[in-house]
């Protein structure tokens, strides 16, 4: 069974957005694109709130955030209980996201890294697994009671 990516930003993420929902689907990805539609100024929080709730709510596995410097999403998506995002802007960084950090969101600055980049640290972050062991007490204590 495929994993279930969600994917959302902002204006100026939307074309790396696009050519990682035709890439994934292309590897047999189930993707839902939460959206904008075109390179139209928005406002990140009105993608990035319900994409972040859909995983919450068990819809999806993991998520991917793009917007010009990956903060906004980042930062966004962190305001959710359930979700752990990542910004990365190198493959270490997006394996180690999910190996120590148990990372159910990687966030994206479309405008600091290139297209290419950008594929190869959602293929590690899709593809990493947890590694659990000393880091899940770690991350047990993330969320807020």
């Amino acid at each position: 069974m495929a994993k279930k990516v969600a994917i959302g930003g902002d204006h100026a993420g939307f074309e790396y957005k696009a050519k990682l929902v035709s890439k994934l689907e292309s590897q047999g990805y189930e993707v839902k694109d939460f959206g904008p539609f075109s390179t139209d100024s928005v406002d990140y929080p009105d993608y990035v709130h319900p994409l972040c709730s859909a995983i919450e709510a068990g819809e999806f596995e993991l998520g991917i955030v793009i917007c010009g410097s990956g903060n906004g999403v980042a930062i966004t998506a962190n305001k959710h209980q359930g979700i752990r995002a990542a910004l990365c802007w190198d493959n270490e960084l997006a394996a180690l996201a999910r190996q120590h950090n148990n990372a159910n969101v990687i966030a994206l600055p479309a405008r600091f890294i290139a297209y290419e980049l950008a594929e190869q640290l959602v293929e590690t972050f899709l593809t990493t697994d947890f590694e659990g062991g000393r880091h899940l007490n770690r991350v047990n204590k993330i969320a807020c009671s």
